[in-house]
């Protein structure tokens, strides 16, 4: 008996002897490798996910479990505050990476002011709101270590209350993202705000030294001072890192997704303007050469379109 198959079907000829069961031809099921329902399909979705992010997540998820590990094994406790300390090993990579955010959130607006280019829009406008989350989380933490160090969750100090400003800035910068105007008048005026952030960071990074403060001095420097332990240092730099690459991941899905909404927003445009077209009664012109958008021409009876 020969058989013969092929991707969909299978077939049987006749055998030769005439006492054999015969095979009757059979049709496979629509679960072929070839049917779209054997294995899920990606046709059609848009993300904001690469191989690149992918590696750089499963890095940074890594680095999060073993900057814990560090924080909470094996760094030992402060003379001092004891193991409330172990705290700055969060708090100070998330000021950081906040003052990060506003830097880059300033320098990007210098440039579109400059350029006019919505890349550099763009980048602003996501590295802002990494830096507002950033921030707030600082607030939120450093109340935290406020409460055992200093025996209050708030007090007006330089340091906490700058930090304050800095996040209702922030917040304004957004705010100003989202007024009702045309894009360009808009990321003009959040350009505008976002310049005055740069400021800001450095009068909260000399708030302590510039007024009296209970809030203590400059961690990151100090770092490199014999008073500090080893292992204290080495946790507080490795924790920085781990966050650096997390602000790194966060900017790159955030400017993807920015990226799109924009294109979205611009074909929402271009279609809202065809349909009040196609409301007063006019017709699109594909002809080629017009563009990408389709060109509008009347249909009054008795008038020849051009």
């Amino acid at each position: 008996m020969t058989t013969q198959r092929s991707d969909t079907t299978t077939t049987a000829t006749a055998p030769s002897d005439p006492a054999a069961t015969p095979v009757t031809p059979a049709t496979t099921s629509a679960t072929t490798p070839s049917a779209p329902s054997a294995a899920p399909s990606s046709e059609g979705r848009i993300g904001t996910g690469s191989r690149g992010t992918r590696i750089l997540g499963i890095v940074t998820l890594a680095g999060i479990a073993l900057a814990a590990y560090l924080a909470l094994v094996t760094s030992p406790p402060d003379e001092n505050m004891g193991d409330v300390v172990r705290i700055l090993y969060i708090h100070v990579p998330i000021v950081s990476m906040a003052y990060v955010g506003c830097v880059l959130t300033t320098v990007a607006s210098a440039v579109y002011l400059w350029k006019k280019s919505v890349w550099w829009d763009i980048t602003a406008a996501a590295s802002a709101e990494i830096a507002m989350v950033l921030t707030a989380l600082t607030l939120v933490i450093g109340m935290i270590w406020g409460r055992p160090t200093w025996g209050v969750w708030w007090v007006w100090d330089a340091r906490l209350t700058s930090t304050a400003m800095l996040l209702l800035l922030l917040l304004g910068y957004l705010a100003v993202r989202r007024l009702p105007a045309a894009a360009g008048t808009r990321s003009k005026r959040a350009a505008i705000v976002g310049l005055l952030l740069l400021p800001n960071v450095f009068i909260v990074n000399r708030s302590v030294t510039w007024w009296r403060s209970l809030h203590q001095g400059t961690t990151i420097l100090n770092t490199l001072q014999p008073k500090i332990h080893d292992e204290m240092a080495f946790t507080l730099v490795f924790s920085m890192a781990v966050v650096a690459l997390l602000f790194t991941w966060l900017l790159i899905h955030r400017w993807r997704l920015a990226w799109l909404e924009e294109q979205v927003m611009g074909h929402d445009l271009d279609q809202a303007i065809l349909d009040r077209r196609a409301e007063a009664g006019f017709e699109p012109d594909h002809r080629p050469g017009y563009g990408s958008a389709p060109i509008a021409r009347p249909t009054t009876p008795g008038v020849e379109a051009p």
